[in-house]
């Protein structure tokens, strides 16, 4: 599977020479059983992360309209324990919130040490609607790139585990989409006039998340590119490298929670002794 991860600030991306599609002979089939797999490991890494409390998880899943941000959310987070994830939308803000700075709203979504939250469109809406829409000067949307570093090294900083993904869908597929919302009655609901307007802006948008790309890859918070206009592709990818993240901490948080069951098993003994 050869998916593209970008953690380093200035790499300038193509997002017209990458494939929306899964790779030539990918099987399907064999891609959901993976999957399965990668879920019942998903399970176990969020249970040790929950026991530990060493660290947090931060997704964020952004994407055109109809690039499967719900879906993913749907399939990926289905095969974790809801006791230890949240999942927040971020859509316009309201008053109480364009009176504060932009990742005000942001921070307090954050997960605290051993949950995991996920970002259904996150801060970096305020460079791409923002831009695009020309809601903002730009010397300001562009001032935001830095301050959107900052702000994810310092979750890092504290034990924030941070992935982010570009869910890449074409635009042909997204129109696929968009018409299928208006034949079938359960999905009529998800139909609005302004993705078919967004739609206008299509190269517009290709340009600002091409800089978000290139400005906002670091080490502690990469990018990864998911080809995401075969939903069941879209799915293993981001299982896969959620799954790639966590293993390197396996061991660390499993020493950990022997610690603690060390010390428990001492004071239960302890308290046994003293009846």
């Amino acid at each position: 599977m050869d998916i593209i991860t970008i953690d380093k600030q200035g790499e300038k991306i193509s997002l017209d020479a990458i494939p929306t599609v899964p790779p030539n002979k990918t099987d399907k089939n064999e891609a959901k059983r993976e999957l399965d797999v990668l879920g019942e490991e998903l399970f176990d890494l969020q249970d040790l992360l929950w026991g530990a409390r060493m660290n947090s998880v931060l997704i964020v899943l952004q994407g055109r309209d109809t690039a499967g941000k719900d879906g993913t959310i749907k399939h990926v987070a289905g095969y974790l324990n809801p006791r230890g994830v949240s999942v927040a939308s971020f859509g316009v803000p309201s008053e109480e919130e364009r009176e504060h700075d932009f990742l005000w709203r942001i921070h307090q979504r954050t997960p605290r040490k051993g949950e995991l939250a996920i970002f259904n469109r996150s801060h970096y809406e305020d460079v791409l609607v923002v831009r695009v829409n020309k809601l903002a000067p730009e010397s300001l949307w562009r001032e935001r790139y830095g301050h959107i570093r900052d702000f994810e090294e310092m979750l890092a900083e504290h034990g924030t585990i941070i992935l982010k993904f570009f869910l890449h869908i074409s635009r042909e597929e997204q129109e696929q989409r968009l018409l299928d919302r208006e034949k079938e009655p359960r999905k009529a609901w998800k139909i609005n006039a302004g993705d078919w307007e967004d739609r206008e802006h299509w190269d517009d948008y290709t340009q600002a998340y091409e800089e978000v790309l290139a400005r906002t890859s670091t080490k502690k918070a990469p990018w990864t590119i998911v080809p995401a206009d075969s939903k069941w592709y879209r799915n293993l990818v981001v299982a896969r490298t959620l799954v790639e993240a966590l293993r390197p901490h396996r061991k660390r948080w499993q020493e950990r929670l022997d610690e603690v069951g060390t010390r428990k098993k001492a004071e239960l003994e302890a308290w046994r002794k003293g009846k």
